[in-house]
């Protein structure tokens, strides 16, 4: 096993973007946006986890390599009653490229909205019946000299 050799590879400016949804239940996105979810502001405390995400990337996900990251954005978007979608732009200046990056600030910062607002997505036997996170892919890849 061994992490891929980039040694040869010129650094440049990358960028990479990614993109995934949450769908959750109408009541519960009405009450992210009456700002009464017990635990806080779910969005706004997702952007963070997310750019923590990307900074880590590599203590979380085996050979991956460390990268100066240059410029991490994390935006939330409640796109109906029932779907929240995160998206991450993650840039640097590296020999590889950004996607993993963004993937993962992408997958944390939903995971971070689930976190704060399972308590109101249970019906009366316990389980969860929409809660589910979705589509988390690159959507764009940017590399320039």
């Amino acid at each position: 096993m061994t992490m891929v050799d980039v040694s040869a590879k010129a650094e440049v400016s990358r960028e990479a973007t990614a993109v995934g949804t949450i769908k959750l239940k109408p009541e519960t996105i009405q009450l992210i946006k009456d700002g009464k979810i017990m635990k806080g502001e779910p969005l706004y405390t997702a952007k963070i986890a997310g750019i923590l995400a990307a900074k880590k990337t590599s203590e979380l996900i085996p050979l991956c390599h460390p990268l100066p990251l240059t410029n991490v954005e994390v935006e939330t978007k409640i796109l109906d009653t029932n779907t929240i979608e995160v998206t991450a732009r993650v840039k640097t200046r590296a020999q590889t490229g950004v996607e993993m990056e963004a993937l993962t600030a992408v997958s944390i910062a939903l995971l971070t909205i689930w976190d704060m607002t399972k308590q109101y997505e249970k019906d009366a036997n316990g389980q969860y019946p929409i809660t589910t996170v979705e589509k988390v892919h690159v959507v764009k890849k940017i590399k320039q000299a």
